[in-house]
């Protein structure tokens, strides 16, 4: 599946890799590569232990594979392009399930209006209020896929 590797690229870059718990730009308790809840529903707190790469990558496999990739499936279901399927894995894993499903992005994508899909995300780039940075680039890279 071409579309888990491209996610799993996009998520390293942004997400970047920590060991330790920290907190996200939106004030969330985040650890390994933007994890905030491990693979039993714990949510990630501040004095969890810290995990080895290997853990970090088998809790980035079991996010993507168990929960990002069938709810994309499920709430975009005639999505068949791996480049387009990877954009909205790496989108839902970064703002979460419900956004995508509340979303006009998600109306653009089952009407399969690329342009407007493209527009639509870009438009996700704020945390806290303010617009990021990183956000930008990473709804950029996203649009580029779509």
């Amino acid at each position: 599946m071409g579309e888990v590797a491209v996610t799993l690229a996009l998520i390293r870059r942004f997400e970047g890799l920590f060991l330790t718990p920290y907190l996200c730009p939106a004030g969330v308790p985040t650890i390994g590569y933007g994890a905030t809840y491990y693979e039993d529903g714990t949510h990630v707190t501040l004095h969890d232990a810290a995990i080895t790469r290997e853990q970090a990558e088998a809790l980035l496999g079991w996010h993507v594979a168990c929960v990002y990739l069938p709810a994309v499936i499920r709430l975009c279901p005639g999505l068949d392009n791996p480049d387009r399927l990877a954009a909205l894995i790496d989108f839902t894993f970064n703002l979460g399930t419900g956004n995508l499903k509340a979303s006009t992005l998600r109306r653009r994508v089952n009407e399969q209006d690329w342009a407007g899909a493209q527009v639509e995300i870009r438009k996700w780039n704020k945390a806290g209020g303010r617009v990021l940075r990183g956000l930008v680039v990473r709804r950029e890279a996203e649009a580029a896929l779509l």
